[in-house]
């Protein structure tokens, strides 16, 4: 099976997908910086309106989606399924990361923070979607998963 094809029938824009995670991380280092807890406040706001409500009143989705055609970058389709679900574990960081801040477990924080800056980097600068390859795995064992 092609990571290509339509999972769920459902595609997105991987460009502007790839901003958002740049946008992400980059508040993720803020807070890491300056341990301003209302940025994880904000990044689980964000990730729970893009998963739960609409994509189009997510902050980032919008800034992303606005930069991504400033900057004329090509539109890139690849599976909604895939990227929904590494926005499930973008939100169970963030969240583990409000959990460890607010009970000064600092070396947690800082482990948490590692990993997921490292998956969203990841993403963004080579491409390469660990939460997507989780799910097209997933996928093939599961087939009717997030249908």
């Amino acid at each position: 099976m092609s990571y290509s094809c339509p999972l769920n029938f459902v595609q997105v824009d991987s460009n502007a997908s790839r901003l958002s995670s740049l946008m992400v991380a980059f508040l993720v280092v803020i807070y890491l910086v300056t341990s301003i807890e209302y940025i994880l406040f904000f990044l689980v706001l964000d990730f729970s309106t893009r998963l739960f409500i609409n994509k189009e009143y997510s902050l980032i989705s919008i800034l992303s989606l606005n930069l991504r055609k400033s900057l004329r970058m090509q539109e890139k389709f690849t599976d909604g399924g895939a990227k929904r679900l590494a926005g499930i574990f973008g939100l169970i960081f963030v969240s583990m990361l409000v959990v460890t801040h607010f009970l000064n477990l600092n070396s947690l924080t800082y482990i948490v923070a590692g990993v997921f800056l490292s998956c969203s980097l990841l993403d963004v600068f080579i491409n390469y979607c660990l939460g997507c390859q989780i799910y097209y795995i997933v996928k093939k064992l599961y087939p009717s998963f997030m249908s």
